[in-house]
């Protein structure tokens, strides 16, 4: 872990971006923000672990819906300032009930 929290680039706000990722269909399931406890916690506890920027304290993901989130692994990205969890995610993971948090609007592009 000492070289997994080393790596990652926390914002002027002590965060940093997280996706969670489907285990296996590579489904993209959310994005939330972490803090150094939320990620201490996530990598001790396998339970995703975050930051609500809007009630300023650590949420477990699921631990009021029962929508929980299983950590399979953790990744920083070449940067270190974007997280990849990639979870098992037990029933939706939107707060509106969706599987996935990107899929109330898109378009196809392609040129």
């Amino acid at each position: 872990m000492p070289d997994l929290l080393a790596a990652v680039q926390f914002n002027a706000d002590g965060l940093v971006p997280a996706i969670a990722q489907q285990v296996g269909t590579g489904e993209v399931l959310m994005m939330a923000w972490m803090n150094k406890e939320a990620l201490e916690l996530t990598i001790s506890t396998g339970a995703a672990t975050y930051f609500s920027r809007s009630r300023n304290e650590l949420w477990v993901k699921g631990a009021t819906s029962g929508n929980t989130q299983r950590v399979i692994s953790v990744a920083v990205d070449c940067d270190g300032d974007t997280l990849l969890i990639t979870v098992d995610q037990e029933g939706v993971a939107c707060h509106n009930g969706t599987r996935t948090c990107f899929d109330a609007v898109s378009i196809e592009v392609s040129k």
